[in-house]
């Protein structure tokens, strides 16, 4: 049978989801625990999405495929006891055999958090992204709105990607303060690797004044990596939803939440 589950994870420590050789990847930590409620018996997960060191899941989903039948609330309080403090089964599920946890994806949520303030969190360390300048969100918002729709994401594509094709459909890309914080939000029907941190930085040229909004637009004509901003750091990007066909009737995302941060 396969089960479908829903993982959060801080992913500050991981050297991403990906299994590594030193054993350090959230995939070996994950793997780990599985086997262990499973008795001991190897356990290969496949991912939403393969996030990279440092970035973080609120809404990660997997699939493994198990002969182990126990209830829903067993696989979450049992491979639970069982992760590091770090990770955490949020809810599982019987599906049935055609459902993928990669393929079946119809979009993607990744929202990234910046810490605009003067002054570096020692709360916030490797939980956000900081800029100690003041970003201005309109132009921002603007730029924002250039780059939404279905374009060529090959100036927003890192080197090594290995996507078959640049195109992407970005449905969302919405800014957002609150306080000394600022969401970006994307959405889409899958990423390019780095696609949202490269987004990130080059909204934060625009933002802090290095670039008009219209660079955006630039940026897309060109199709190459050199002509945007640098990569923005993974430690403020979280992969917040992943969704399905309504047929896999897999549970709701839970409530949303967010980070809280006392106003400057």
């Amino acid at each position: 049978m396969r089960i479908a589950l829903s993982l959060e994870y801080d992913g500050a420590g991981f050297a991403g989801w990906q299994t590594q050789s030193a054993r350090d990847g959230v995939q070996d930590a994950v793997e780990d625990a599985l086997s262990e409620f499973c008795g001991g018996v190897p356990m290969a997960t496949v991912c939403a999405g393969r996030t990279d060191a440092g970035v973080h899941a609120r809404g990660q989903v997997i699939h493994v495929d198990t002969a182990l039948q126990r209830p829903s609330q067993a696989w979450v309080r049992g491979v639970n006891r069982y992760l590091p403090t770090t990770i955490a089964v949020r809810w599982s599920c019987d599906v049935s055999d055609d459902f993928h946890a990669r393929f079946s994806a119809v979009e993607r949520c990744y929202d990234y958090w910046l810490l605009n303030d003067p002054v570096r969190s020692p709360l916030f360390d490797r939980r956000v992204g900081w800029v100690f300048r003041p970003l201005a969100l309109e132009p921002m918002q603007q730029a924002a709105r250039i780059l939404v729709g279905r374009h060529d994401f090959s100036s927003f594509r890192a080197a090594d990607c290995q996507a078959a094709t640049p195109v992407r459909e970005l449905r969302e890309l919405s800014i957002e303060r609150f306080g000394r914080l600022i969401r970006v939000r994307a959405v889409a029907n899958a990423f390019l690797h780095h696609m949202v941190r490269n987004l990130v930085g080059t909204l934060v040229y625009i933002g802090v004044g290095r670039r008009p909004a219209n660079w955006a637009a630039e940026i897309l004509a060109a199709r190459d990596r050199s002509a945007a901003a640098p990569t923005f750091t993974a430690a403020g990007l979280y992969l917040a939803r992943v969704q399905y066909d309504s047929r896999f009737a897999l549970p709701p995302p839970d409530r949303e939440y967010e980070l809280v941060a006392p106003a400057p």
